[in-house]
Formats: structure tokens, C-alpha cells, sequence
């Protein structure tokens, strides 16, 4: 029994390594003046766009045809001007994608991959400005975050196809160098939940579960940017190890328009991916999201105003999923 367990684990480890190593050889090594650049938290790749060819619209394309899904391409500027009355950008667009093969290699390894399923980008340009930016999450933050190994295979090769991709969609792009390293964290990078749940007759209890927390989002200030139904592209793939895993994307208007006042590369963390999972057999649901202690420590905040939008954020999530999980 023992060397059959022993077997099935490396056929699992294997098998976890099949997408990286075939999409390995589809895309090309970031080169060495790249790699200096990305020493942070966040990515910020930048084209010259003085005849605005390179939009929202052409990237996603980009990521379309490389074989991601995308689950939103958000205009924010209208929300802005419409709540807030102006918008100090010509463009700014949050944009939630994920590639489902690396999904699927990754949840077999780290059963919180939902926490970056979708990843998240902000496309802006400043007013006035003649360059589009896109901002995005390294691989090791990534890595930080859901505590894995920085050198995945998986985790490693997803990131350098979007690098990439980003390349192709803005061929005279370049990542700049940020004018600040990130701070350590001042609380837990992911706020998690459990809730005891059948395992069996789980169905009505997820409903019920999810009318409470949908019904709870608005009067908190919250708004569901996007879903995604993870659980359907797994069993497309004839991995049953779930019974259901879905994602939310969630965002709060007065954060990400406030922090990206100073800080448009914030879109890297929004909207925020929040799961909620549950393997066969088992009696537990997971519920996870990436706190707001990451954008503090990533993008190195020190505003006073920044810190209190983004804890008092913090703490109506928390709130809403302690009174539906107690």
C-alpha cells in the first residue's frame, strides 16, 4: 500500500509539471535587462501611445489569443466621474484574466490558487499623458502570497507568458523601475474563513451561503466585479477532487479610486479574488482572500487617509464573513 501511495504521488508530481514544461517551450526567457527591473512587488510595463493604437481593447485581444480567459475588462473612469464628479486618467481600465490549464496544474499543488484565479491588471494612461501602463503582481509576490515555492515551474512560466503577452500587445513597451521597494506587512497577507457545511447535501447550505453574502456586499460598499466557476473548468478536465470552487471578484470604488490616485499600479490587487471551495468528503468550506496589508506593504503606503480606506475595507469583509461563517 505503501509504494502504491508512493506511486500516485509521483504520477501527481509529474503530471503537475506537464502544462510548464509544454508551454515552456512556447514562450521565450525574460531577458536579463527585464529581470533587473522586477525586483518588487508589483510589474509595471510601459508603451509610448501617441497614436493611442495600444487600448484596453488590443490587450485583451492580446491575452485572448494566447490562450487566457478573461473574465473582465472594466472602463473605472465612468464610475469615477459619475461618483466622484473627475478621474485624473484618460484611461483606466481593471482587468481580471486567468490561464485555465495553469489554474488546473496549480490547485492540484496549492488548493489556494483562488486567491489569484483571476489575476488582476490596471491599463491607465494619466491625463495628459501620451503612455499606456499595465501593472500586474510578480511572481513572487504571487508566491509570497499564497505561500508556494517562488521557483514553481508552473507559477514561473505562467508569469513570463504574460510578460510576453504584454510584449506582443505593446512591442515598444518597457518595465520601469518603481520609485519605492515594498515594507514589511503589518498584519496576515490572506484573511481565511471556514464554515462547517454538509458533505454531502452541500447544495442548498452554498445557496444560502451565497445569498448572504451577495445580499450583505452593497450596503457595505462593496460591488461584485466579476465570477468565475473554477469548479466547472475542473470538471471539464476530469479532476473531481471538488465539489465546488468559485471566485469572486470584489471590489470597494472609494479604495481602488483613492489609492490610485497616487498609485494607479494598484490595480495589480484589484478587484480582490475572494473563494470559497470544498473537497469531496469533506465538511469544511474555505473561504480566503489577499488582505489589504498586501497593497500597504507592496506598494510601501504611508498616507494616512490610504491606510484607513483600505483598513476600514478590510473590516467590513471581515465582518460580513464572520456573521455569515459564526
Amino acid at each position: 500500500m505503501k509504494q502504491l501511495i508512493n506511486g500516485i504521488v509521483c504520477i501527481t508530481l509529474l503530471m503537475g509539471t506537464v502544462w510548464a514544461k509544454e508551454k515552456a517551450k512556447e514562450v521565450k526567457a525574460v531577458s536579463t535587462s527585464v529581470q533587473k527591473h522586477i525586483v518588487g512587488d508589483i510589474e509595471i510595463f510601459t508603451s509610448e501611445n501617441r497614436d493611442g493604437k495600444v487600448t484596453p481593447k488590443t490587450i485583451e485581444k492580446a491575452f485572448l489569443k494566447a490562450g487566457f480567459t478573461v473574465s473582465a475588462n472594466r472602463d473605472m473612469n465612468k464610475p469615477f466621474k459619475i461618483q466622484f464628479k473627475e478621474t485624473g486618467f484618460d484611461v483606466y481600465n481593471l482587468f481580471t484574466f486567468y490561464q485555465k490549464e495553469a489554474v488546473l496544474e496549480l490547485v492540484k499543488k496549492y488548493p489556494n490558487v483562488g486567491l489569484f484565479a483571476p489575476m488582476s491588471m490596471s491599463i491607465y494612461t494619466k491625463k495628459g499623458e501620451k503612455k499606456i501602463s499595465v501593472a500586474s503582481l510578480s511572481a513572487t509576490a504571487m508566491a509570497k502570497i499564497m505561500h508556494v515555492s517562488k521557483d514553481d515551474k508552473t507559477l514561473s512560466t505562467l508569469k513570463v507568458l504574460i510578460q510576453n503577452t504584454l510584449k506582443s500587445a505593446m512591442p515598444n513597451g518597457y518595465y520601469e523601475a518603481l520609485p519605492y521597494v515594498p515594507k514589511e506587512p503589518k498584519g496576515n497577507l490572506v484573511t481565511h474563513f471556514k464554515m462547517e457545511i454538509d458533505p454531502k447535501d452541500w447544495e442548498d447550505e452554498l445557496e444560502e451561503f451565497k445569498m448572504g453574502f451577495e445580499g450583505e456586499l452593497a450596503p457595505n460598499g462593496f460591488v461584485i466585479a466579476g465570477f468565475n466557476n473554477l469548479g466547472d473548468d475542473f470538471e471539464e478536465e476530469k479532476y473531481e477532487v471538488y465539489d465546488f470552487y468559485e471566485v469572486y471578484s470584489i471590489c470597494k470604488l472609494p479604495v481602488i479610486y483613492t489609492i490610485a490616485k497616487t498609485h494607479p499600479e494598484a490595480g495589480a490587487y484589484a478587484p480582490c479574488s475572494l473563494y470559497l471551495s470544498k473537497k469531496k468528503g469533506e465538511g469544511v468550506m474555505q473561504i480566503a482572500f489577499p488582505s489589504v496589508y498586501n497593497w500597504m506593504s507592496s506598494m510601501g503606503l504611508e498616507d494616512v487617509n490610504d491606510i484607513k480606506i483600505l483598513e476600514t475595507a478590510q473590516a467590513g469583509m471581515k465582518k460580513i464573513l464572520s456573521g455569515l461563517t459564526e
